[in-house]
């Protein structure tokens, strides 16, 4: 999507939240790939939501929506679940959908809650979350409508509002528009937050196979199927992340890690079963 900008927006301003649609245990376990400080929280039945310390915009110069989809996109691709990425910086605010392999879907607002996005990214939420096809896409065709009531934080509210018919229920201390450190400060206060941090190699590892093993068919975690999985993820995962060091972008870059760590780990649990 084209940026609609010519200066950098202001970085204090901008916030994310991560939506994704699974429980905390197991997003936490995807998540410690992304080596990036969250927090990682429930939102709901089958929910959960990691605010992310937002590191690459607040020291860096990387825009928030940006590293938001690369990240949605490196913990979709090999999970069971689809990634709901919602950000906000001082001009715009968007959501991006990240779901397995399929091309990631983006839709944005201005700061005044001018849509600039394609009403076809609707009906691929609707479909891809699993929604109502006729009362929810309604509600989300507004969202695409002009309304000189609803500013961009307002058109991010309609969207949870729709989600909740869905079994999220956000904290109400998590609203979208507050910059990334207060929503660190907001998400610590929650009594089952936990913190999401790279625990290493060796531990990574453990979990991840716990992930993979327990999230899809059997023959997609071990056998010609897995390894040709594998091996889509590692051609996959390389050139996204010589397209993230060209750009110097760390989401592509955290993207393409993160599908390369994907398919050698579908190799070495294939060939460590093998054996037993």
């Amino acid at each position: 999507m084209p940026t609609l900008r010519d200066e950098p927006p202001d970085s204090a301003a901008a916030g994310a939240l991560l939506l994704c649609r699974a429980h905390p245990e197991a997003v936490g376990s995807a998540a410690q790939l992304l080596r990036e400080g969250m927090v990682l929280t429930g939102a709901g039945d089958d929910w959960s939501v990691l605010v992310p310390e937002g590191r690459p915009w607040l020291h860096g110069d990387e825009p928030v929506d940006r590293v938001l989809t690369g990240w949605a996109a490196a913990l979709a691709v090999g999970a069971p679940w689809p990634v709901l990425a919602l950000w906000w910086d001082a001009d715009r605010s968007g959501c991006t959908l990240a779901s397995g392999f399929r091309r990631t879907v983006g839709y944005e607002w201005l700061a005044n809650g001018t849509p600039v996005g394609e009403d076809e990214a609707m009906r691929t939420f609707a479909a891809r979350l699993g929604l109502d096809p006729v009362l929810d896409m309604q509600d989300l065709e507004q969202l695409t409508k002009p309304d000189s009531a609803a500013d961009a934080r307002a058109r991010l509210r309609g969207l949870l509002a729709v989600l909740t018919r869905a079994g999220m229920a956000l904290p109400a201390v998590l609203a979208p528009g507050v910059p990334a450190d207060q929503l660190l400060d907001a998400v610590r206060e929650l009594p089952d937050a936990r913190p999401v941090s790279w625990s290493g190699r060796r531990e990574a590892v453990r979990t991840q196979l716990g992930v993979v093993e327990g999230g899809g068919p059997g023959p997609w975690i071990r056998g010609p199927k897995a390894r040709a999985l594998a091996t889509a993820q590692l051609a996959t995962g390389l050139p996204v992340t010589l397209y993230g060091v060209r750009r110097r972008n760390m989401g592509w870059i955290a993207a393409g890690a993160l599908l390369m760590t994907h398919g050698a780990l579908g190799f070495a649990y294939d060939r460590v079963r093998a054996f037993d």
